[in-house]
């Protein structure tokens, strides 16, 4: 059962008002172009979920795990209401974090994906017993500093549980059988997907970092907030964090030479069982990111699995008429892009052809969210440090009829 409806923000929605912080307006601008079709067989991806298998084994002997519904009885965050200068057309619901991460200038906030992507609309959307939104971070050495490490908050999103969340350090295992350790992993984790047991989270560069949510290690919270990894015999730290999330694989990608994507956000498609992925790129005068059209591709999952083959060839590639995306979703070939330069969330499917909506600032990836009863949503969040809202639209208002 979804929680905090907003009925005041849908009043300020009826009235027509612009409200700070975000665009109320949902009217759709025609678009100038649309999306046209690349090559999708130059694309592809090669997988491995056994990368680790060793190191994972010896870990989990020497720590021990904890299933999702344990460290959701030991979440010790408490989530906020959206604030009610916060509005957008279609608003639904949402929450804001704690005014420790609101406001904290070196963590933020990128990806989401939540249990409806990983178990459907079955049971409620529950996984291990809790309904679930999951957010990927990426953590900078200062406010100012590089990507040291990442990590995901599991929030509860049912009326049977409190409203809090729980923060889990993403690692990569390291050390011998004998003995084990990790590091962190300092990637953007621009985007997340969580299908099956599996959570896929993007590494700009290189594809997609792979983790197994049966396999959350324990760790002791103690020592120092710079400590990391194996201490001596089998004590553990992990930046105070209680639970670490070891990858367990890596999913590489592959595009033409020269011309390798930019794995900028992902989102999961559970009607054509696949993971869409699109680029942050500029039309000019960027130098961190790349001065071309994006594109945004879609790579089938293997028949009847939660993971991708060895090897994965995409099934369907596009090129972009947008720009400065931050998050994407498709569900039943329907496609939304999101705009955090532009403040637009695009939409578009090959026969209705395109459409522009106002957006929030600021805003980062997307997820669908199933629901067998009430209408379909879109979930999205804001970075911006002291405005970091998540929320839920229902898709209808975006052009999803």
């Amino acid at each position: 059962m979804i929680r905090q409806v907003r009925t005041g923000a849908r009043a300020l929605l009826a009235a027509g008002v612009l409200v700070t912080g975000a665009l109320v307006g949902a009217s759709p601008a025609a678009a100038a172009t649309a999306p046209t079709a690349l090559t999708a067989s130059d694309y592809s991806l090669t997988a491995d979920y056994h990368q680790f298998d060793t190191l994972n084994s010896a870990l989990v002997s020497t720590l021990g795990t904890s299933a999702v519904h344990t460290v959701m009885e030991n979440a010790n965050h408490d989530r906020q209401a959206l604030p009610s200068s916060f509005s957008v057309a279609g608003l639904s619901t949402g929450f804001r974090f704690d005014d420790s991460d609101n406001s904290d200038c070196q963590s933020v906030p990128q990806g989401i994906t939540t249990s409806r992507d990983s178990v459907g609309t079955a049971n409620s959307g529950n996984y291990d017993g809790h309904q679930l939104v999951l957010v990927s971070w990426y953590t900078k050495d200062g406010c100012n500093g590089a990507q040291q490490r990442s990590r995901i908050t599991l929030a509860d999103w049912d009326a049977t549980y409190p409203n809090k969340y729980r923060k889990i350090l993403l690692v990569e295992p390291t050390g011998t059988a004998a003995a084990p350790d990790f590091k962190d992993i300092p990637i953007h984790a621009g985007g997340v997907s969580w299908y099956g047991d599996y959570l896929y989270v993007a590494d700009t560069g290189r594809g997609m970092r792979v983790f197994d949510m049966r396999k959350i290690l324990n760790t002791d919270s103690g020592g120092t907030a710079d400590q990391i990894g194996r201490q001596s015999g089998t004590v553990y730290y992990a930046h105070n964090y209680a639970y670490v999330l070891p990858q367990i694989g890596t999913v590489t990608s592959h595009a033409p030479s020269g011309n390798g994507l930019v794995w900028s956000s992902i989102s999961l498609d559970r009607v054509n069982k696949s993971i869409v992925m699109t680029e942050y790129t500029c039309q000019s005068g960027c130098t961190d990111y790349p001065n071309r059209p994006p594109r945004a591709i879609r790579y089938p999952f293997a028949s009847g699995a939660t993971t991708f083959g060895a090897t994965t060839t995409a099934s369907q590639a596009l090129q972009l008429p947008w720009y400065k995306l931050n998050g994407v979703a498709s569900h039943n070939g329907r496609w939304w892009f999101n705009s955090s330069g532009q403040k637009q969330l695009y939409y578009w499917t090959p026969t209705a052809g395109p459409a522009t909506f106002a957006w929030v600032g600021g805003g980062e990836s997307l997820s669908y969210w199933e629901d067998a009863t009430n209408p379909d949503l879109l979930w999205s969040l804001q970075e911006t440090t002291g405005g970091r809202n998540v929320f839920a639209v229902t898709q209808s208002t975006y052009g999803g009829g």
